[in-house]
């Protein structure tokens, strides 16, 4: 298994949808919250991803087209 550990930032047109769940259900990868802030302008979650490599990377895409920033960290 794989792990990617990511920062991503939410506008506050996505801060009340289930974004992380969806993509632990939809893509098979294990989500592990490492940090989270909201205010009523955005989010910002540091977010770890485990699971298939493919997996991960269809998680992070699907990120990107919900116009969520993804940020890989080390």
């Amino acid at each position: 298994m794989a792990k990617k550990m990511i920062s991503l930032t939410f506008s506050d047109e996505l801060i009340q949808e289930p974004v992380i769940y969806r993509i632990g259900h939809e893509f098979k990868v294990v989500t592990s919250i490492f940090q989270a802030a909201v205010t009523e302008q955005e989010g910002w979650v540091l977010l770890e991803l485990e699971g298939e490599e493919k997996e991960i990377e269809r998680a992070v895409s699907f990120l990107r087209t919900m116009h969520v920033n993804v940020e890989e960290r080390n």
